[in-house]
């Protein structure tokens, strides 16, 4: 289902800064806006990131990665809770992302998302930026 102006999305999804010519999507209490910037595909989250969308969220993530779009920045800055099926939805976007020859790195982690990668050790495991922009803009390790 796409948003409209009529869905209780945060302000700042609608910001043009964050969503100029991007997709906006529901997912349960969640809302994700996608857009491609830089060489990236970057999916801006906002909501809490658990187990109500965590299914829908995982197949969403691979669908939007195929080969010729195999690197995402998944800006975080707008999600406010996780729990162990939305930490396992950002594992298994990584896993994909890799196979396909690409990346995945997230971004502008909010504290509590801080706090549940450190608490899951995440935070050695994935590429973490503080902005969108310097995810996109880093090179790729070597």
């Amino acid at each position: 289902m796409i948003a409209d102006s009529r869905d209780r999305l945060n302000p700042r999804l609608l910001d043009p800064r964050h969503v100029t010519g991007a997709i906006t999507d529901r997912i349960h209490d969640l809302a994700l806006a996608t857009r491609i910037d830089g060489g990236y595909m970057v999916a801006v989250l906002s909501g809490a990131l658990d187990i109500t969308c965590a299914p829908d969220l995982r197949e969403r993530f691979l669908r939007l990665l195929r080969p010729a779009t195999s690197r995402l920045v998944i800006d975080l800055s707008l999600v406010g809770h996780t729990d162990a099926s939305g930490l396992a939805v950002l594992v298994g976007t990584a896993r994909r992302a890799r196979l396909l020859g690409g990346s995945l790195r997230l971004a502008a982690p909010t504290p509590a998302m801080t706090k549940a990668l450190r608490a899951a050790g995440l935070d050695m495991q994935l590429d973490i930026f503080p902005t969108v922009q310097s995810a996109i803009r880093s090179p790729a390790p070597a």
